[in-house]
């Protein structure tokens, strides 16, 4: 299901929920380039309604972590696009092991045959005309990166923080202490304003969830 597009000062962020797992897929374009967030689509269709999405040049692919949802689009966009993609090699587990990672899930997945690249667990980060923070925020994943946009009061969360609610800790490595430090120290700490986008159901915000939030109290 494609969403409408979020429009911030100067960003435009498309949401397309994909996948038997309705990942949300985020498509940023910003100054006639795209950056391609988590590609969850399990289908040619959905990835012909990305596709016609684009208006400019697509620039990478940046990856919260490598779970099944939200990579099982990957290998068709690279088909199509010689772009770049970045992940944290925080813990490359998930990654090397996607081919049995899928199939736990009853998904018939090959694994990869190239080694992304890294993403930073901390610090600014520039891929063409956007930049963002790296947090890390491991706890659902290992290797968990969220992406903050100081200057559009975003921040793409991935499955660390959803609306009310949190990703689940009962996957490979997963922690709930170490979810809740992340998001009390990485996330809640972001100015209660910020919009965030997470990798399943609709957007909230910081100051919503610091009231709102069942699992993970400010």
């Amino acid at each position: 299901m494609i969403h409408p597009f979020f429009i911030s000062e100067n960003m435009d962020i498309q949401k397309f929920e994909v996948g038997p797992f309705l990942e949300n897929t985020y498509l940023l374009t910003q100054n006639n380039e795209h950056l391609l967030i988590d590609p969850g689509f399990s289908s040619e269709s959905e990835f012909q309604q990305l596709k016609k999405s684009l208006s400019g040049e697509l620039k990478a692919i940046v990856l919260t972590h490598a779970h099944v949802d939200h990579v099982m689009g990957l290998s068709r966009t690279l088909r199509d696009f010689d772009i770049p993609v970045y992940l944290s090699d925080a813990d490359r587990y998930l990654w090397n092991n996607f081919g049995s990672q899928a199939q736990m899930f009853g998904l018939s997945q090959g694994g990869f045959d190239f080694e992304p690249e890294v993403l930073p667990k901390k610090g600014t980060f520039e891929i063409g005309n956007f930049q963002f923070e790296c947090l890390y925020t491991p706890g659902h994943s290992p290797d968990h990166i969220s992406l903050y946009f100081e200057d559009e009061k975003l921040v793409i969360a991935g499955d660390a923080l959803f609306k009310e609610s949190i990703g689940r800790t009962d996957l490979y490595k997963g922690d709930f202490s170490v979810l809740e430090q992340s998001i009390k120290e990485k996330l809640y700490t972001l100015p209660e304003e910020t919009t965030v986008y997470p990798g399943h159901g609709p957007s909230t915000t910081i100051g919503h969830e610091k009231s709102s939030n069942g699992f993970v109290k400010a």
